[in-house]
């Protein structure tokens, strides 16, 4: 698939500049002759698995809604109506790596900024509900028809309806209006409303990808902060003079107290880029299962399972990434920091660009970058790489 075909036309570079976070796209057959890449009933039997996060949604009427977490039974799903309900299953690249292949023609944009691939299924009038998503995301339409509809005007945040956890919005007029066969696509920037309604048995693929916010971030680095500060700093106020009154903190007092946290709060721009990289690359604690069991992998083991032609992968759950400052290369990999030598940067390029690793050009590799061999086998032993089936 060339970038153009995706974008209906546009250059990576014109969609960036021209769309994206800015107005929605419509791209009719962005992946012609496509085919779902999974049936429904595979995307059910999914669902029935404990680690697989799922949503069933269904609507009773205009206003009533219900929404239902996984993991799901048989009977729940022989007991559906006709029509009027969702399916929904997310992160699905990370549980069928074959499903990778969806978001790969993404990958003009950073990988730390990809989230997920979710895939719905719903049931003739299943849907949702019209509302908003604080991320960007591409709809891809895999089987059946969906019509969407969406409203580029400002969203008021009590435009809710009351007592429904899917934040559906209480009031929708639509704009603009299109119904979606396979192979066609919608790409949503941040706060649009739409509104998407299957008019026949259909399935939906969305591209979602994930935006920190201010919050997010600050918690989050208040959090590293607080792991870091020496537990044993506490004020002290030695030599201090008589108190005049006891109810009052006095201004040296206070003064001392400022600038004891504002030194355990003073990072520099680069280390704040760097507990970015380790932040943003965290694995999460629900895709633990993914990960295999460590096995004690050495630099010969390594040699001999290569030498054997036997390739290497990315676990898909891990979340690599890198960037250089000041000389250094530093290597992310699920929250873990690696900084090495810039002659490591060809090798790094490609662990984090590529999913797939032959044998021989993992050879190749350590042909070329000798020392490598170590960070190889500690990305093994945590489960980021791994043999390939």
């Amino acid at each position: 698939m060339s970038g153009t075909s995706l974008l209906g036309g546009l250059t990576q570079h014109e969609f960036l500049r021209d769309y994206w976070q800015r107005r929605p796209l419509l791209v009719r057959q962005a992946f012609a002759d496509i085919r779902a890449p999974i049936s429904a009933d595979e995307l059910a039997g999914l669902a029935l698995e404990s680690d697989v996060p799922s949503r069933l949604v269904m609507q009773h009427d205009v206003a009533r809604w219900s929404l239902r977490y996984g993991p799901f039974e048989e009977a729940d799903f022989a007991s559906l109506p006709e029509t009027h309900w969702t399916l929904l299953v997310t992160d699905l690249e990370k549980f069928v790596p074959a499903l990778y292949t969806l978001i790969e023609p993404f990958r003009f944009l950073p990988d730390w900024r990809i989230d997920d691939l979710m895939i719905s299924y719903a049931a003739p009038h299943g849907s949702v509900g019209p509302h908003t998503d604080a991320y960007d995301v591409f709809l891809l339409q895999l089987e059946g028809t969906r019509r969407w509809q969406i409203d580029t005007r400002p969203v008021d945040p009590e435009n809710r309806l009351p007592d429904v956890d899917l934040r559906i919005l209480a009031h929708f007029e639509p704009e603009s209006e299109w119904v979606l066969e396979p192979g066609d696509m919608l790409y949503l920037p941040p706060g649009i409303a739409h509104y998407g309604v299957a008019l026949d048995a259909c399935m939906t693929a969305s591209i979602g990808f994930r935006a920190p916010g201010q919050k997010e971030l600050v918690s989050a680095w208040l959090d590293d902060v607080a792991a870091r500060v020496d537990p044993e700093c506490r004020y002290g106020d030695a030599g201090r003079p008589v108190a005049r009154n006891p109810g009052e903190i006095d201004p040296a007092s206070r003064q001392a107290i400022v600038s004891m946290m504002r030194e355990a709060l003073e990072r520099s721009d680069d280390a704040l880029e760097r507990w970015f990289g380790r932040y943003i690359t965290e694995p999460r604690a629900d895709l633990v299962s993914l990960y295999p069991e460590p096995e004690g992998w050495t630099n010969e083991g390594l040699a001999q399972h290569l030498a054997s032609g036997r390739d290497l992968k990315r676990n898909t759950a891990a979340r690599l990434a890198y960037f250089t400052q000041q000389e250094t290369l530093f290597l992310y990999a699920d929250g873990e920091e690696y900084p090495l030598d810039m002659n490591f940067q060809a090798l790094v390029a490609v662990l984090c660009q590529r999913i797939d690793f032959p044998a021989t050009l993992c050879r190749q590799l350590l042909d070329n970058h000798p020392d490598a061999c170590g960070l190889i086998v500690r990305l093994l032993d945590r489960g980021i790489l791994e043999p390939a089936e």
